[in-house]
């Protein structure tokens, strides 16, 4: 017989484990009605699940009305929320060396600055270390607020092509010829732009000019 209460109580703590906000209240409320004589403390010791609960249920079923749960307001606070003046500051600190998304794509902001180098800042400016988070959850406050830290590269290097020794070797060989030739005139010139002087300007046609 007593075998058959403990099987019995289990599927009760099972049916109860399946069931959510105010569905689970509801049962365990009828659950302690009926075989606990309306006795949150001793529907606790039977059935576990907490006497403040199996209370609210009991109300919720003699009132007729349901409590709203607040969701929003479990768990931990973030580091941010509970202290404003923390995300001002990390804001001051990572703002200055911000660079908005290239592609426009995203209010996302992109940061030179590593978290470390944060932890840093927020140190100088005065903020116990002890009372700070860590880096890593400092990286995630940062991507919660929108930043992504990331080393800005502002221009690649170009890349030495195979022929580029070969090139300068031939340039140096010809100029080697031409400094042992009393005829030859070296002349250096920069091709990477070309600057139009004199009559060649805007095709010869120059508007100050004027003829006489």
């Amino acid at each position: 017989m007593d075998h058959s209460f403990e099987q019995s109580d289990a599927l009760i703590r099972s049916g109860a484990r399946r069931l959510t906000g105010d569905q689970r209240r509801l049962f365990q409320a009828e659950v302690a009605t009926v075989l606990c004589g309306g006795c949150p403390r001793q529907a606790e010791r039977r059935f576990g699940g907490g006497r403040e609960t199996v209370e609210k249920g009991l109300q919720e079923q003699r009132h007729g009305i349901r409590c709203l749960e607040n969701f929003a307001a479990r768990g931990r606070r973030r580091s941010e929320e509970k202290d404003p003046q923390l995300a001002a500051a990390i804001r001051a600190i990572v703002e200055p060396h911000t660079d908005a998304d290239p592609e426009l794509k995203s209010s996302r902001r992109y940061s030179n600055l590593s978290a470390a180098e944060v932890l840093e800042a927020l140190i100088v400016k005065g903020y116990p270390k002890e009372g700070l988070p860590s880096e890593r959850t400092l990286r995630d406050i940062l991507k919660r607020m929108n930043y992504r830290l990331k080393r800005i590269q502002k221009g690649k290097p170009l890349k030495k092509t195979e022929e580029t020794d070969a090139i300068f070797a031939n340039v140096e060989q010809v100029r080697e010829q031409a400094r042992k030739e009393p005829e030859t005139l070296e002349i250096s010139m920069d091709a990477k732009a070309k600057v139009a002087l004199g009559d060649y300007v805007r095709g010869g046609k120059n508007p100050d000019r004027r003829r006489g």
